[in-house]
């Protein structure tokens, strides 16, 4: 079995800035590509941004030039730093990770729990 735990959820001001870190633990053979999805009330899970193992990045239009998603291999960590936050930020971010969890590398896709965004003055 595979865990992932979120971290670093806040009440910020707009304008203001938070990371967020997910690590992955367990069964683990190798991790592909980890994820950070964020779900307001009332509105669809979205992707925010993604991360493979070798550092390839990919980011939702909305949080381009404002969030800067970085991972650490040797930790099976992963991280979102969030710059010039807005209300509309606000939501629960959840880390994904699709993760190999022997050598036939079929890959499986596990989630936090999530971790409330709230970005008020």
């Amino acid at each position: 079995q595979v865990q992932l735990v979120e971290s670093g959820g806040d009440l910020v001001q707009p304008g203001g800035s938070l990371q967020l870190s997910c690590a992955a633990s367990g069964r683990i053979f190798s991790v592909y590509v980890m994820a950070w999805y964020r779900q307001a009330p009332g509105k669809q899970r979205e992707l925010v941004a993604t991360i493979t193992r070798g550092g390839s990045t990919n980011y939702a239009d909305s949080v381009k030039g404002r969030f800067t998603i970085s991972g650490d291999n040797a930790k099976n960590t992963v991280y979102l730093q969030m710059n010039s936050l807005k209300p509309e930020d606000t939501a629960v971010y959840y880390c994904n990770a699709e993760v190999s969890t022997d050598s036939t590398g079929t890959r499986y896709s596990y989630w936090g729990q999530g971790t409330q965004v709230t970005v008020a003055s």
